[in-house]
């Protein structure tokens, strides 16, 4: 994948969207290992078949490698953007959980702060595909399939 179009307006607000979002998913998954533990149990499904402390460590060393490729593996941004989406989605069913069962969790206590913080996760999601170029990519590859489809290309 070759960096992005120098047409494009602004690229360094989409590095720094990587970035940020890089240094968040590091903090995050950090945080899965040591002070905010608990508070991840409560997202974990009951009917998840795996065990609590399993899903919150593993979920967290995932988040970790997850923004240290954002951080550092630029040149993978579009696959990475993709793989930090399909996570942020595979979480998803931990907050619905949350929100469902009314479990306490990150000053999270009451059914409207619960379902509030349901309406950040798909923003997640948008922002890694935004900030990694990979809606951007997807785009034009379909763009250019349309094209040779059409004849309008000769390689």
């Amino acid at each position: 994948m070759t960096p992005l179009s120098p047409s494009e307006p602004r690229p360094w607000l989409r590095r720094i969207a990587r970035w940020l979002l890089g240094a968040f998913l590091v903090l995050a998954g950090t945080s899965h290992l040591t002070f905010s533990r608990e508070d991840f149990r409560a997202q974990v499904p009951p009917w998840l078949p795996f065990d609590v402390d399993f899903v919150v460590i593993a979920s967290g060393v995932v988040e970790i490698a997850l923004g240290l490729a954002l951080l550092f593996l630029g040149r993978w941004r579009v696959p990475i953007g993709w793989i930090t989406a399909a996570f942020l989605i595979a979480v998803f069913p931990g907050n619905i959980a949350q929100f469902v069962e009314g479990r306490d969790a990150f000053g999270l206590d009451t059914d409207l702060s619960r379902g509030i913080r349901l309406l950040f996760q798909p923003l997640l999601v948008l922002w890694a595909l935004w900030a990694t170029g990979a809606w951007r990519a997807w785009r034009a590859k379909r763009q250019q399939a349309s094209v040779d489809a059409a004849g309008g290309s000769i390689h």
